[in-house]
């Protein structure tokens, strides 16, 4: 997910351990996709992996029809993953050229590993910076990044470098945890607080940009909104089903499940697309 020049993710150095162990749950529940699951009616939700993993799969989905995909476009997945975005567009679409993007070799040699194009597509992994994109300008009719922007760098540098590589008229979706600007001060404080306890669990992490920051920062940039979809109600039950694979409480993972119940800080499905 990550997209920083050091590589510093101790929940993906932990699942790959796992997947070391042949730990056949956690396998299942993130060998394709590492993100949240989103269910249509989320009182559906049965607790199961399988559940889980068409849930997962059907956020990637839910980000991706937000940047107005179709066949015949060449896309781009920054902070890709294990490919599991990729192996969803390779599925569902045909005459694709997809490039996913990570700065951690370790999920792309999983991803080439496991994802493989269908006839009619191509399919590359790019270790490099979504921050500094090694791709020419007007390249990509659409431009992905998929609960992982918070890991970036810089959100104005990201936004800045996808807007260079975007054919006009192309597209940016991306998904992310997003504050009430009210209680943005208040996220800042705990999160100079709890730094320490966030590095080692999660590394770099910035949830400190509201939806006021996000539409300015398009506009400025040079992108026209397309969607806001706030769908944290249809994320919830992710958090039970990561208490089950921990078998444990997750001091971290209960307190951001609360600020999710509270609508404090908003899971957001966020669309743009390039001012010709």
């Amino acid at each position: 997910m990550s997209e920083n020049k050091t590589v510093n993710l101790p929940y993906f150095d932990a699942l790959l351990k796992d997947f070391q162990k042949d730990k056949t749950e956690i396998i299942q529940s993130f060998g394709n996709h590492v993100h949240w699951g989103y269910w249509e009616n989320p009182n559906s939700a049965d607790g199961s992996i399988e559940d889980f993993t068409q849930a997962a799969e059907n956020l990637s989905q839910k980000v991706y029809n937000s940047g107005k995909i179709a066949d015949n476009m060449r896309v781009l997945d920054c902070g890709c993953g294990f490919g599991g975005t990729i192996a969803s567009l390779n599925q569902r679409f045909n005459n694709m050229q997809l490039t996913g993007l990570n700065i951690d070799s370790r999920q792309l040699a999983r991803a080439r590993q496991q994802v493989q194009p269908r006839a009619q597509n191509k399919i590359e992994f790019v270790e490099a910076d979504a921050c500094e994109l090694p791709f020419e300008n007007n390249s990509f009719d659409a431009v992905l990044a998929v609960e992982c922007i918070f890991h970036f760098p810089s959100r104005e540098r990201f936004f800045q470098e996808a807007l260079r590589v975007l054919k006009p008229g192309g597209t940016l979706a991306i998904s992310d945890f997003v504050p009430r600007q009210i209680i943005i001060p208040f996220t800042k404080i705990g999160s100079e607080l709890a730094k320490d306890t966030l590095h080692k669990a999660l590394g770099y992490v910035d949830v400190n940009f509201s939806i006021t920051d996000y539409r300015k920062l398009s506009k400025e940039t040079g992108f026209k909104p397309l969607i806001e979809a706030d769908i944290t109600r249809n994320t919830l039950p992710t958090y039970s089903l990561v208490r089950k694979l921990q078998n444990k409480e997750d001091k971290i993972i209960n307190f951001a499940e609360k600020l999710s119940r509270w609508r404090v800080i908003r899971y957001l499905v966020l669309s743009y697309k390039k001012i010709d």
